[in-house]
């Protein structure tokens, strides 16, 4: 699988952990949920643009949305790990290393 098609499936998992997150109703986790929507959000700016990136910029372009939706991603799960919400947390932490696995392969 290409660069281009990893990062597009990459944002749809943030994508569908975000929506997960705006439906879970408990006050307490609302913080973490506005984090991982904004990581979505960052990710999505260059979803439709990054199969028109050329091979050689894609390091450039990609690495510093990946570093920040990685960044976002960990300060919620760090949150919703002492909320109690560790299935979440997980889900997170997986996200957070198909990120890294990313970024290793620019």
């Amino acid at each position: 699988m290409n660069i281009s098609d990893r990062y597009r499936e990459l944002t749809d998992d943030v994508r569908l952990l975000s929506a997960a997150a705006a439906a879970d109703s408990a006050a307490e986790l609302e913080k973490a949920q506005r984090i991982i929507i904004e990581a979505a959000a960052g990710m999505a700016e260059l979803e439709e643009l990054v199969g028109d990136i050329p091979r050689i910029q894609l390091e450039s372009k990609l690495t510093p949305v990946l570093m920040k939706s990685h960044s976002q991603l960990d300060r919620a799960r760090l949150l919703l790990e002492e909320q109690g919400a560790e299935h979440r947390a997980a889900a997170v932490w997986e996200l957070e290393q198909k990120i890294y696995r990313l970024l290793n392969a620019l």
